[in-house]
């Protein structure tokens, strides 16, 4: 879900920065924060995951232990589900 993307905290948590991602994946800082802050395709999260050393699956929100949220594709608010 793209609202639980987390690229700018895994990219800062793997010791490397905006800037020096961009310069592995060979794309501007812009073109870069564009996609980190629009909507970026499956084939964007998988170069960034290879810039920056990790399993794309760093760059999602993780789902809390006991509960799981989603979003209604309705009205948009978030629905948390209770795991037992």
């Amino acid at each position: 879900m793209i609202d639980q993307l987390k690229i700018k905290e895994a990219i800062k948590n793997h010791g490397t920065s905006i800037n020096e991602v961009a310069e592995k994946m060979g794309i501007s800082r812009f073109t870069l924060s564009s996609h980190v802050n629009g909507n970026p395709s499956t084939e964007i999260l998988l170069r960034i995951a290879d810039a920056i050393g990790c399993p794309v699956t760093d760059l999602f929100e993780q789902p809390k232990k006991g509960s799981l949220s989603i979003t209604c594709p309705h009205c948009g608010k978030d629905i948390s589900i209770k795991i037992e």
